[in-house]
């Protein structure tokens, strides 16, 4: 039996050797409503291949790429194969080879035993358009039998404007058990709605261009597009009845199993909820994994949901505490052998499920009750809608998702108003709307606040001390005349060098003093009052009355430092730009004076080689010591001088555009340093996606780069003497020499394990027991892989010494059973497939296989004695 992650290299090894370059995995990009799919970017790429606008380096490509749609997510676990995420085999021609290449391709790596997939070629059918005759010959001339070739009206690739053209779909036929049509159903044939004639892949021929005037023209170099579902080929191979029970999937519902009272095929109902959650935790630790957080919009509400989605299908289950994200590890260890990344990833993404779930069941069960209730008052009357008032309380107070209403009603056979709900939603909108004309913020909730209309200048572009006469006191929420030492108050000056918090820059922070010197108090805090004045947050340490003059110091190093970070953000910005491209636009800032962070739009992940280049980007312009310029002018001019407007930031007629070198050109009412020399030195020290397609990225300039450098190679140095490595420099090299000592270390173990292997194989031959009509040897080897029981179960074979074998293993909690049966005892019935289903329950466990081996995972060690035990009457029984 081949193994999902020997498919996959099957199928791209031997189009490689048919010279298609490796097309390597990327992230996850939404693609036109981001709601409904994803798609990898990767693919993406090639449409603009197929319509002639980029031309790729090798014409050959293949792929085996992740993509996501959810737009039919209400039938996952109901049907055999519906799933979020998926994984698409692709062979791509552009302008290449064509028709009569491909088709024979696809069926000698379909039906190969030693390079492909070894399919029974009798088994295998194919659809063609029917005014595509020559695809038809060329079928026929590659062997397939006309009574397999079959027309379909539908086998026209169209999905609007761009490149299409007929295509060719090929079946396997699973057998007469899987036929659930009448043999007169006019669907049951190869391409109809059935369950006999599952669709493995799509040959697109990909000749025209659909036009946005609705016109088909013939398109320059003609492309093969071709599409194999990894899932549904693994479930044909493995001889699975849905694609849930194959290696893709079954180890993930074996997980959910260790933690419910409920196991996988006890019933339908609750299959189905198994079935929910392995495909759900596939695509959300995918999704993670490329950058995406859930979010109540775009594609992180659909992370969200189908998070949500899975927590209500464990409750079914029995599971009341947090499970996915320990999940999570599981879908690694599938997944990790041809996505790498996943495994990096790992604990970022287990973090996310983690919080995401706790926050959930925070307010899932009282939510769950209060629905319960409301439809248990709905079952004792003739009502079968659950109110739109109703499903919006439980919105709105226990943040329940419609969605979910609407699922677990209709489970217990109710309807919602959905309509009722919208009306609702909008009242709700509007009554927020109003709240916040009233109370829109801390300002606006005082009528003292707004009341301030004395004028207040900033002159911090220029100073840091100045003198100011006070004008204003607000103690209380009250305008008073005096204040006393201690109290906390809010102070407006005639003018002031202290900048108020605005466009991510944080406030200053310094003292005020009397015109003598004498500490008055310390300023905590300025905002913007309602009015426009700077509000100074101070904590007085002496008496001040409105009318006199004071001293206003702002903290200058504190100011210098925070300067800094905010040229750095601009030069930051600016650089995004040029590297990632003109997308990357700021999403919001924080200007602080030990780091600044810095948002920005971007889908899919920001490597490390455009890290680098952005540092270099900005470090450079700091070592050209460029003098950082500042213009007042109007809005209509900045914006025809290529200035940038900022995230949130509203601007009136006059504006000041901050210029570095005419590189970077800003709207900005922040402070700058007055050349990118001041900076020093810029340093990157984190980089994440924290939405939907917004990432953030963290940094330290001047003095805290040149700390956080310095602790790096102090770090350094401690893994040199860790490693007894004579330098810094030398590291590189000693950790090779580890490696390699580690590879011999490993070889010399295998060959150690193998001779046990042969000694525990040499032991075990001569014990055979007769049970009924057959020789039986069982043992239980502890601490052994299935890999070593596999090799023991080969040796035995080799040998012919009994029957049946049965081994079992356990380390830990885990535990392992495998069964070989010889050649002729499988010709007499005895199959190894069905006797480890029949011995597996003992150990809490499942398995399956070949008519000749098979193997079982389990939980429960004890059991490997009472497995044995069953084994032996159950071959007792047979004839």
């Amino acid at each position: 039996m081949l193994s999902s992650q020997e498919i996959r290299q099957r199928y791209l090894n031997y189009f490689k050797k048919l010279g298609h370059k490796v097309q390597p995995s990327a992230s996850l990009i939404p693609i036109n409503d981001p709601s409904l799919l994803w798609i990898n970017s990767g693919v993406a790429t090639m449409k603009r291949y197929f319509d002639g606008t980029e031309t790729p380096e090798n014409p050959r490509i293949t792929s085996s790429q992740k993509s996501i749609r959810t737009n039919d997510i209400e039938n996952v676990g109901y049907t055999a194969r519906h799933h979020t995420l998926f994984e698409m085999l692709g062979n791509f021609s552009i302008g290449d080879y064509f028709k009569k290449e491909v088709i024979p391709w696809a069926w000698d790596f379909l039906t190969s035993k030693e390079e492909g997939l070894g399919l029974d070629p009798g088994k295998l059918y194919v659809t063609y358009y029917p005014e595509d005759e020559e695809t038809k010959e060329i079928w026929i001339k590659t062997g397939v039998p006309e009574s397999h070739i079959v027309p379909v009206e539908d086998n026209f690739w169209d999905i609007g404007q761009g490149p299409c053209g007929p295509d060719s779909e090929i079946f396997f036929d699973r057998g007469p058990e899987f036929q659930d049509l009448a043999e007169d159903d006019p669907e049951n044939y190869p391409g109809g709605e059935n369950e006999r004639y599952l669709e493995i892949w799509n040959l697109v021929f990909s000749e025209f261009n659909h036009k946005s005037d609705g016109t088909y023209v013939p398109l320059p170099h003609k492309n093969v597009d071709t599409g194999m579902g990894l899932e549904r080929v693994v479930s044909v191979l493995q001889n699975a009845p849905t694609n849930f029970e194959t290696d893709l999937f079954l180890p993930i519902i074996q997980a959910v199993e260790a933690q419910s009272p409920i196991k996988y095929g006890e019933s339908k109902n609750t299959d189905v909820s198994f079935k929910v959650i392995a495909d759900h935790i596939r695509a959300v630790t995918f999704a993670i994994g490329d950058g995406a957080l859930p979010s109540n919009e775009g594609r992180g509400y659909i992370i969200r949901r189908l998070i949500r989605r899975s927590v209500m299908h464990g409750q079914r289950l029995g599971i009341k505490d947090s499970f996915l994200s320990g999940l999570v590890k599981v879908v690694v260890k599938i997944m990790s052998g041809y996505y790498p990344e996943l495994k990096e990833s790992e604990s970022f993404i287990e973090k996310v499920i983690r919080n995401e779930e706790d926050r959930f069941h925070e307010t899932l069960n009282d939510g769950l009750t209060i629905l319960n209730e409301k439809l248990a008052l709905l079952k004792n009357t003739d009502k079968t809608m659950l109110s739109g008032e109703d499903a919006f309380q439980l919105y709105d107070t226990y943040g329940f998702p419609l969605e979910l209403t609407i699922e677990y009603a209709k489970d217990e056979g109710f309807s919602v108003d959905n309509e009722g709900f919208e009306t609702a939603m909008k009242e709700q909108q509007e009554r927020a709307r109003a709240a916040r004309n009233v109370d829109a913020s801390m300002h606006e909730q005082s009528n003292t606040l707004r009341d301030i209309t004395v004028p207040s200048q900033f002159v911090g572009y220029s100073e840091t001390t100045s003198h100011g006469v006070l004008k204003t006191i607000v103690s209380g929420d009250k305008l008073v005349d005096k204040a006393d030492a201690s109290d906390e108050v809010q102070l407006v000056f005639e003018q002031t060098p202290f900048y108020a918090e605005m466009g991510g820059q944080i406030a200053d922070t310094g003292v005020i003093g009397s015109e003598d010197g004498t500490p008055v108090g310390r300023v905590t805090n300025v905002q913007h009052a309602p009015n426009g004045q700077n509000l100074h947050t101070v904590i007085l340490e002496k008496k001040i009355e409105v009318g006199k003059t004071y001293v206003l110091v702002v903290d200058e190093l504190r100011r210098r430092r925070i300067e800094n970070n905010h040229t750095a953000t601009h030069l930051l910005h600016q650089a995004l730009k040029d590297v990632l491209g003109k997308h990357a636009n700021q999403a919001g800032s924080l200007v602080a004076p030990d780091y600044l962070r810095f948002d920005f739009s971007h889908f899919g992940q920001v490597t490390d080689q455009e890290i680098n280049q952005m540092e270099e980007i900005v470090n450079e312009k700091i070592w050209e010591a460029i003098p950082v310029l500042t213009h007042e002018t109007t809005l209509e001019k900045a914006k025809k001088m290529g200035a940038m407007a900022l995230f949130g930031e509203k601007y009136g007629h006059d504006v000041r555009v901050v210029d570095v070198d005419n590189w970077s050109l800003e709207l900005c009412g922040g402070t700058h340093v007055k050349n990118t020399a001041d900076l020093g030195l810029f340093k990157i020290v984190s980089e994440s996606g924290i939405g939907a397609g917004v990432r953030r990225i963290e940094a330290v300039t001047s003095k805290e780069a040149y700390r956080y450098l310095t602790d790096r190679v102090e770090l350094l140095k401690q893994v040199a003497v860790a490693l007894k490595a004579p330098t810094v420099d030398a590291v590189p090299q000693r950790l090779e020499q580890l490696k390699t000592s580690q590879k011999e270390l490993n070889s010399a173990l295998e060959s150690l394990k193998a001779k046990v292997i042969h000694q525990a194989a040499e032991t075990l031959m001569d014990q055979a027991t007769t049970v009924g009509s057959y020789s039986l040897i069982s043992a239980e080897l502890p601490n052994k892989s299935i890999d070593e029981l596999r090799t023991l179960a080969d040796e035995w074979r080799q040998k012919k010494a009994s029957d049946v074998l049965i081994l079992g293993t356990s380390v830990g909690d885990k535990v392992n059973l495998l069964v070989a049966v010889s050649d002729e005892t499988v010709k007499k019935g005895i199959k190894a497939g069905v006797l480890i289903k029949a011995i597996s329950p003992a150990i809490n466990g499942g398995g399956g296989g070949r008519p000749t081996l098979a193997q079982a995972g389990g939980s429960n060690p004890s059991g490997i004695k009472n497995a044995f035990d069953i084994a032996k009457k159950w071959l007792s029984d047979q004839k």
